[in-house]
């Protein structure tokens, strides 16, 4: 849309004085009058604000007065953050309650501008936290497990041992656990990648103060093809009040309720103390 009518400085003034603070009944009607006789204007597409900003840089202005000036940055700066924080908050500009003169229009212009640059950075601060977001992915398994094991001196922490089934042979690496959080994670190096469609290992926790015949369930994992050491978050389905011994051992696909403990790959005991 041109903006050649902007010349008019009449027409500016009521345009930017629409924005600010509204026009009497006869001012809408002589804005009326000159948006009709203005080449090019077509009042329903002629966004207010895109006028103070072009007044801003055509029409003479005084030097703006320092308490504005610190009161336009002040409320433009709280702006920006809620805009950021996604809040949309209205940016109070006060203006006086008479038609201002044309000197006094870059202020308003200025008070527009801020508006809309508030309005343009917004997405841009949304983009930015969206970008932020990306590039820090959360902690991976082995940076949580990581940090247990600095956190938390008192944590259990065990190596696997081997036992006599096959799978067995080369199995090292530890399990961590924190009786307090009831969170630890199991570390495999060397334990055969299984066919979850065929079978899943699964943890099992047994609680010194339980039956050793119904040991905690501690969830049923995978270990993926080409792996050269896994972490293993541990998921107890009951609290473990006194962990003695982690074993994990072959199961069908989803788990068992009860396990025969035929296939037993890895055991890791927990020494007294």
């Amino acid at each position: 849309m041109s903006t050649s009518f902007l010349a008019d400085n009449d027409l500016a003034d009521l345009l930017v004085q629409l924005e600010t603070h509204g026009l009497t009944a006869a001012e809408a009607r002589e804005l009326d009058v000159l948006l009709a006789a203005a080449p090019g204007a077509d009042r329903d597409a002629l966004a207010p604000a895109a006028a103070a900003l072009t007044l801003a840089a055509r029409l003479p202005s005084e030097p703006m007065p320092g308490a504005l000036r610190a009161r336009l940055i002040a409320e433009g700066r709280v702006a920006v953050e809620q805009a950021a924080a996604g809040k949309v908050v209205p940016l109070p500009v006060t203006v006086p309650p008479t038609r201002p003169a044309v000197s006094s229009l870059g202020w308003y212009a200025a008070a527009a501008s801020l508006l809309l640059a508030v309005a343009a950075w917004w997405p841009r601060l949304a983009e930015r936290e969206a970008v932020v977001a990306v590039s820090q992915p959360p902690p991976t398994l082995a940076a949580q497990r990581a940090e247990l094991v600095a956190s938390v001196p008192a944590a259990v922490r065990e190596p696997w041992s081997s036992t006599d089934d096959p799978a067995s042979a080369s199995v090292a690496g530890d399990v961590v656990w924190d009786p307090v959080t009831q969170t630890g994670y199991m570390r495999f190096v060397g334990l055969p990648a299984n066919d979850a469609s065929a079978e899943q290992y699964q943890l099992w926790i047994f609680d010194g103060t339980r039956d050793d015949r119904y040991p905690v369930d501690g969830g049923v994992f995978d270990i993926p093809a080409g792996a050269t050491e896994v972490v293993v978050p541990i998921h107890a389905r009951l609290p473990v009040r006194q962990a003695a011994l982690f074993a994990v051992t072959v199961e069908r696909p989803g788990g068992v309720v009860v396990s025969s403990r035929e296939r037993i790959v890895a055991l890791a005991q927990v020494a007294a103390g």
